[in-house]
C-alpha cells in the first residue's frame, strides 16, 4: 500500500492488528486496542486518534466505501457489528479511556 504518509497509524491498526491474524492480539475489539495501546505510545495513539477524526471528516458522505477501499484487503467492520464510523469512534473512545493498557 503506497499511503503510509497519509494514515501511518491507521495503516498500522488495521494492517498488523485487524488483518486476518487479529486472533493472535485477542479476540475482542477491545482486547485488541488495548495490545496495540499496550505496544506503542501514548503520542502515537493521540495520532491515531487524529487519524481516526481526519478520515471521517474527508469522507462524510461515504465513509464505508473509503474504509472498505483503504483497507478491505485487511479489515471490514460489518463482521464485528460495526459501520466505519462506529468502529472508529469506539476505537478513539478505548484509546481515549484510562485503565486501559
Amino acid at each position: 500500500m503506497n499511503s503510509e504518509a497519509e494514515y501511518p497509524e491507521l495503516d498500522q491498526l488495521f494492517e498488523t492488528y485487524f488483518n486476518q491474524d487479529f486472533d493472535l492480539w485477542g479476540n475482542t475489539i477491545e482486547e485488541i486496542i488495548a495490545k496495540y495501546k499496550g505496544g506503542t505510545t501514548e503520542q502515537h495513539c493521540e495520532q491515531l486518534i487524529n487519524e481516526a477524526d481526519r478520515f471521517m471528516r474527508e469522507h462524510p458522505d461515504d465513509l464505508d466505501e473509503a474504509l472498505l477501499a483503504r483497507y478491505g484487503n485487511d479489515f471490514d467492520p460489518a463482521p464485528w457489528g460495526h459501520t466505519a464510523r462506529s468502529f472508529l469512534d469506539l476505537t478513539q473512545r478505548l484509546l481515549s479511556k484510562s485503565g486501559i493498557p
